[in-house]
């Protein structure tokens, strides 16, 4: 289990994310979602150890992941936000840079990039410069980094990205699956659709605290409303977004 308790982040004395707790059992994906600036990215450079908490700890299965950071990443595979890469390699360089880091064997490192870039359509592109892959494709090879010493936990930020409909509906069945093998998923994202289909817990921040932790089932029922994206618009206080296509229309026509 992953336990974050009490998660606070400082800087020059302003919250970036404050007194945020969870839990992700093992077999179970939870949703992250707030709107830009309420701590989504602060959280995942945290579990990531990429910065240290203000206050707050992050437990693994009961252990303070401080006492061991490089045991803990060990265990972690993180697809980030942002695909920066090493442009000058290529997608096949790139991965096995990944799996010399993760000291996997080197027939066993072969046969998995192998697989994996056949699997997610990248073979043609394998031996070609990072500089020229399209930003799904390089999505695509964070997602076979993410994965290649089959870690225990999994840090998926914006993980859809620029992915094609069948790469996303690939994503989504393996997500579920990675689960239902006990993996732990944390799954932050913009697209509300997504998180409803795949998460079975959702976490939505505002202003850097937590305004809501429950299943989306629950949450229709406590608020009586019928989806994700509604509770979430009411949670954040998001203004009409009829509203806002009004005004902008008013402004464009002036």
């Amino acid at each position: 289990m992953l336990k974050v308790e009490g998660l606070t982040k400082l800087y020059s004395g302003i919250p970036a994310v404050q007194d945020v707790s969870f839990e992700i059992p093992r077999g179970e994906i939870l949703g992250y979602l707030g709107p830009n600036g309420s701590g989504k990215s602060t959280t995942v450079k945290i579990l990531t150890g990429l910065i240290q908490p203000t206050r707050g700890h992050v437990f693994l299965d009961g252990v303070d992941v401080r006492h061991d950071l490089t045991a803990y990443k060990q265990r972690l595979g993180y697809v980030p936000e942002e695909p920066h890469l090493y442009t000058y390699l290529s997608g096949r360089e790139y991965l096995q840079l990944i799996g010399r880091l993760r000291r996997l064997s080197q027939p066993r490192l072969d046969r998995k990039i192998d697989d994996l870039l056949d699997l997610f359509d990248l073979t043609p592109a394998r031996h070609m410069g990072l500089a020229s892959y399209s930003k799904g494709m390089r999505q695509k090879v964070l997602l076979c980094a993410a994965l290649l010493h089959n870690p225990e936990i999994l840090i998926l930020d914006e993980p859809f990205s620029g992915l094609d409909v069948t790469a996303a509906s690939v994503l989504k069945g393996l997500l579920k699956t990675l689960a239902a093998e006990g993996k732990i998923l944390f799954y932050s994202s913009h697209v509300l659709e997504v998180v409803e289909r795949v998460c079975d817990r959702v976490m939505i921040l505002q202003s850097s605290r937590v305004v809501a932790y429950d299943s989306v089932k629950r949450l229709r029922e406590m608020m009586t409303l019928p989806d994700l994206e509604q509770i979430f618009a009411q949670l954040v206080h998001q203004e009409d977004a009829t509203e806002r296509v009004k005004n902008i229309l008013r402004v464009v026509a002036s």
